[in-house]
C-alpha cells in the first residue's frame, strides 16, 4: 500500500509541477524565472552550538533533524536547504519564527505573485540535480549563493495555481503521513501478537 501510494505521489507530484496535467480552470503558459528573482536568499548566523534541547524556536541545520533553539532571526515563509552536508536531498518549510546555521540557506521574503510552499515543492523534486551540477569541491560538497540565485523554476504564472497545487501536493502529505502512522501501530501490534503466540502466551484454541 505504501510503495503504491508514494509512486502515485511521485507521478502527481512530477506532473503538477511540470505543467504536464493542469488543474481544473487554470489557464496560460507557465514561465521560467531564477529562484533570485522571485525570493531573497541568505545563510544564518548560528552555530551547533547554539542550539537547546527543549529551545522555544525550530533551528534549521545541516541535517534532516531539526533543532530547537531560544532565539529566532526570521519570523516569515520560508524555504531552508543546507548548503553543506546531504546537499539537494534536504529541504524544510515552515511559515513562523525559526532561527538558521550560518551553512544553511533560507529563501525567503517571496515575491506577491509567487507561493513559497510551491518553491519548496518545486526545489524539493528538481533542486537535487542542480545542487550536484554546482556543487563545489573541498573538504565537502558545498553549495555557494550563485547555485541558488540562478536555479531556475518553471512555474504557473498565477498565485492562484500555484497555492492550488501547493494545497494537492500538501495533503497528499498529510494522507501518506497518516497511512504510515497506520501502518506503524499495524506492525508494532503484529510483532506484539508474534511474540505471544510464539512463546506460548496466548494459546490458539
Amino acid at each position: 500500500m505504501r510503495c503504491h501510494l508514494s509512486a502515485v505521489h511521485g507521478t502527481v507530484l512530477l506532473a503538477a509541477l511540470t505543467g504536464k496535467r493542469r488543474l481544473p480552470d487554470f489557464y496560460g503558459e507557465w514561465v521560467i524565472k531564477k529562484l533570485g528573482e522571485v525570493a531573497s536568499i541568505k545563510t544564518g548566523n548560528r552555530n551547533n552550538h547554539d542550539k537547546i534541547e527543549d529551545g522555544a524556536y525550530p533551528f534549521f541545520v545541516r541535517s534532516s533533524t531539526i533543532e530547537r533553539i531560544n532565539t529566532f532571526s526570521n519570523d516569515c515563509e520560508a524555504v531552508l536547504v543546507p548548503g553543506e552536508g546531504g546537499i539537494g536531498s534536504i529541504f524544510h518549510y515552515i511559515h513562523g519564527k525559526f532561527d538558521v546555521h550560518q551553512r544553511v540557506y533560507a529563501i525567503t521574503h517571496f515575491k506577491n505573485e509567487v507561493s513559497g510552499k510551491f518553491i519548496y515543492y518545486y526545489m524539493a523534486t528538481h533542486f537535487g540535480l542542480h545542487a550536484m551540477e554546482n556543487s563545489v569541491k573541498a573538504t565537502v560538497d558545498s553549495l555557494r549563493l550563485p547555485a541558488f540565485v540562478n536555479f531556475e523554476i518553471n512555474m504557473p504564472p498565477t498565485l492562484a495555481e500555484q497555492t492550488a497545487i501547493a494545497t494537492l501536493l500538501s495533503d497528499m502529505d498529510a494522507e501518506l503521513t497518516s497511512l504510515e502512522t497506520r501502518l506503524a501501530k499495524a506492525r508494532h501490534i503484529k510483532q506484539g501478537m508474534m511474540q505471544d503466540l510464539l512463546t506460548g502466551r496466548i494459546r490458539l484454541l
